[in-house]
Order: C-alpha cells, then structure tokens, then sequence
C-alpha cells in the first residue's frame, strides 16, 4: 500500500491532524515506511502457530485459601499509628 498525499489530507483530517505544508513529504514518507514494515507481517507462515498462543506450557501454582484471624497483626500495626481509636486509624478531616 502507498500513501499518496490525497490519503494522507484524508488521514489527517479524520486524525483532525493540522499538517504543515513542509512536512507532508516527510510525513508521507514516513508513514509509507511504516505501513511496508507492518505489510511484511502478511509474508510470515503462522498456519502452524494457534491464535492464543503461551510458550509455557504449565498451570499456576494452587494455595489453599483459607481466612486466619490473628489480632496480634493488627496490634502491632496499630502501635505505629499516631492516633488510634478502638482499633481504627484516626485521620484528620480532609472534607467539610
């Protein structure tokens, strides 16, 4: 595919892209470089290759999930509060 500058006035008013007229050589060339390296993707052979493809074949490790209730955690995080209230962080209002 080649951009031409009709294609490229096109692309840049959908895009609502201001083009100076100085730049739309530069930009066209460039974007035609760009579309010729995606272009090479088409030549590559991925018939073999599934379409979600994971190189490792392998499952995630499993843990029990089980609830533990340990109020010493909590103490301990506590105590580095500044202000502490029946166990809650006491904040200053920030919302009146």
């Amino acid at each position: 595919m080649t951009i031409d500058i009709a294609l490229l006035s096109r692309l840049s008013k959908l895009g609502g892209i201001a083009l100076e007229e100085e730049k739309i050589e530069e930009t066209k060339n460039h974007l035609s470089e760009i579309v010729n390296f995606v272009e090479n993707i088409n030549k590559l052979d991925l018939d073999e290759i599934p379409a979600s493809f994971n190189p490792l074949e392998f499952k995630l490790p499993m843990r029990q999930d089980c609830v533990e209730s340990n109020p010493e955690i909590a103490r301990e995080i506590l105590k580095n509060a500044p202000k502490v209230e029946d166990n809650f962080f006491i904040v200053p209002k920030i919302i009146e």
